[in-house]
């Protein structure tokens, strides 16, 4: 039997420390030393393996020749979107999400996509072979080329895909993975750690591109030590409100590609379904103009949408009023609210004000700084903004209107959809104008609220 020996690895930053200690000297995080046991006998033919074929000496950056190699498919376009164009080979890609969101779903129609193109092994950790059978009739997947496996350890998982030659490898989940080498149960620190660093060897050494399955914890991040987080390649996260049929699919990091792109889905009986023109989810189709709603512009990576920002106002029912923001940080929601009382002259003292960014979106550029407030000051005059209306900006302590990125990009997706009106910062008023959109450029706040009625 192995030696073993104890660790006790941070959580947040992976350093490891001999004995426990209640501040992580490296990153000073408190209270995320975890106790690991790892096995100090001989290693594991994984662990041995080269990181990535002919890297046993240093080579000229000039020398090392980019292969031409093209991204395969997965049969979701939105996914290949937020991936940033496609998978590559030999990437690692870690997938995270609440229980019962579609991780498993979206993973085993891109593996029926995905074996029509290359060698595609499918292993699950948490069902019987019957049972994904049974849910891939339900989405109906009825490929014969995707192949299946029901095993929990690592280096058996490893060797039947080099043994059928797959090119594709779907991990269903880290948390349910064990190596032999560690001597504790499948889902600890330790277990997780060590299985995902296996796997990591294996794809850089073979070229085989791994898909993982992440669980998450009540926080929202993904369970297991944050270096985790740090190994692969790329990190995708599933977003979505309770209730919602719509599925939002966020890179927090890539590789590949770009970070922050987004993909929609809607969750149907047949399984995930790509959502071709998120706008028109994020918009509601009111009959006549309502007060408290505005039309923003966001820039979700690398695609504009059009997304409603709606504000509701009323007198407070306590001694304090509320600020209450969905989809929106809080902490801005007040501060956007003393600029509109200094610059704008629109008090909400004695107002709860309720602000909600429509479809589950969360927004976090300061483009929505000026949506926010004209959607306020809709609900306190009981007055609906300008029809066909759209706007954009952030907003600066001093009452201005600052430009934000990509403004000429997303005047034209609101012009695309029908919109004839547009308020947005000086500096974003393009020099060209665009085809049936009135464009008003403004540099303070009043400005913008006398142009919004």
């Amino acid at each position: 039997m192995a030696k073993t020996k104890e660790i006790f690895v941070c959580e947040q930053c992976g350093n490891e420390s001999l004995q426990w200690q209640g501040i992580c000297p490296s990153c000073g995080s408190a209270d995320t030393l975890k106790r690991m046991t790892i096995g100090r006998g001989s290693r594991t033919n994984a662990e041995r393996r080269p990181l990535a074929a002919g890297s046993d000496r240093p080579k000229r950056l000039a020398d090392v020749t980019e292969a031409s190699e093209p991204r395969i498919a997965t049969g979701l376009e939105e996914l290949d979107r937020v991936l940033g164009g496609g998978l590559v080979l030999g990437s690692v890609t870690l997938l995270g999400g609440d229980p019962g969101i579609g991780k498993s779903t979206m993973l085993l129609q891109a593996g029926d996509a995905l074996s029509r193109a290359t060698s595609t092994l499918y292993v699950t950790g948490e069902e019987s072979l019957r049972q994904v059978s049974l849910r891939a009739r339900r989405l109906e997947v009825v490929s014969d080329t995707l192949q299946l496996l029901a095993e929990t350890n690592v280096e058996t998982i490893i060797g039947h895909a080099e043994q059928s030659g797959a090119r594709v490898l779907v991990i269903d989940s880290i948390q349910t993975m064990f190596v032999n080498d560690v001597d504790s149960s499948p889902g600890s620190a330790s277990q997780v750690r060590e299985a995902a660093a296996a796997l990591v060897r294996f794809a850089k050494s073979s070229g085989v591109s791994v898909l993982i399955i992440g669980h998450v914890t009540k926080e929202g991040v993904i369970a297991g030590p944050r270096i985790l987080e740090h190994m692969v390649d790329t990190v995708l996260y599933f977003e979505s409100d309770a209730g919602s049929r719509f599925r939002l699919v966020r890179a927090v990091k890539n590789r590949f590609g770009a970070a922050n792109e987004v993909g929609v889905f809607a969750m149907t009986e047949g399984g995930l379904r790509e959502v071709k023109n998120p706008s028109a989810i994020f918009l509601s189709q009111h009959p006549q103009p309502v007060p408290g709603s505005a039309v923003m512009v966001a820039r979700e990576g690398s695609r504009p949408m059009l997304i409603e920002v709606q504000s509701l106002t009323d007198e407070a029912q306590g001694m304090n009023p509320r600020r209450v923001a969905v989809g929106l940080e809080a902490n801005r929601l007040a501060l956007l609210l003393a600029v509109l009382h200094r610059h704008g002259g629109v008090s909400t003292a004695g107002r709860d004000v309720f602000l909600n960014v429509v479809g589950g979106v969360r927004i976090s550029e300061t483009a929505a700084d000026l949506p926010a407030v004209l959607a306020s000051v809709s609900s306190v005059r009981d007055l609906p903004l300008a029809p066909r209306l759209v706007c954009f900006g952030e907003l600066g302590l001093a009452g201005e209107v600052r430009p934000v990125p990509y403004g000429e990009e997303r005047l034209r997706e609101a012009a695309k959809h029908g919109f004839q009106r547009a308020i947005v910062p000086e500096a974003n008023k393009p020099r060209r104008e665009i085809d049936g959109l009135e464009v008003i450029g403004v540099e303070r706040l009043d400005e913008a609220l006398r142009n919004a009625f």
